[in-house]
């Protein structure tokens, strides 16, 4: 079953924002993106649930966007950190649960996590497409192409899985997902015991197509 659809808002739509807003909305999810430049937002438009041109670096016109509403704030900026800070400050005040932003050097990652961020952003590291996987799953924790079909990702196992062994669960007939590995208590990755009883504690190493992740997610 689908999890509950989140509201999500993509302040910046730079290369990576523009991926990002466009991977969470195919998802699934209620995504508003913001930017200043009138062209990307007429593009965006169609592409996502609503598309706002406002200027992020203006506090009444970020204040405007309602962010309130949201689940989560990623803040795609990593080049204005004056207009991330605010982005960011405004986003907690507003009780946002999690806000993400991005980071283009180490002092901005350290600015960002003091002023608020719950999570930064390394677009060395990550693409749009590979965040948007990570942040719209309660259970994904790294996702990871193999080719255009194929992935690779890190997961907790959902509740319903919980005290329940592989045989019964039998995940490759009702997900066509195949466990690879689990995480063992000392750290390291293992090969998966059939009989082994899941908990909620246990990161899952999993082969999936990319077009059934959204079946269990």
């Amino acid at each position: 079953m689908k999890s509950v659809k989140k509201s999500v808002a993509v302040l910046g739509l730079g290369k990576y924002g523009c991926s990002l807003a466009e991977t969470l909305y195919s998802l699934g999810e209620d995504v508003l993106v913001a930017d200043m430049d009138e062209r990307i937002i007429r593009d965006m438009a169609p592409k996502v649930t609503s598309a706002v041109c406002a200027d992020l670096s203006n506090e009444d016109e970020v204040e405007a966007l309602g962010l309130q509403n949201m689940d989560i704030v990623i803040i795609c900026m990593g080049g204005n950190i004056a207009a991330s800070i605010m982005c960011v400050t405004i986003a907690k005040e507003k009780g946002v649960g999690i806000v993400v932003a991005k980071a283009s050097s180490p002092r901005m990652k350290a600015i960002l996590k003091r002023v608020g961020a719950d999570k930064i952003i390394d677009p060395e590291r990550e693409g749009g497409v590979r965040s948007a996987r990570i942040l719209a799953s309660q259970h994904i924790h790294d996702y990871f192409e193999i080719d255009n079909n194929l992935c690779m990702i890190e997961m907790l196992p959902k509740s319903s899985w919980i005290g329940h062994n592989f045989i019964e669960l039998n995940l490759r007939k009702k997900y066509n997902m195949n466990v690879a590995a689990i995480k063992k208590q000392d750290g390291n990755w293992g090969y998966v015991d059939p009989s082994h009883k899941l908990k909620e504690e246990d990161l899952l190493m999993v082969i999936i197509e990319k077009d059934d992740i959204n079946k269990w997610r």
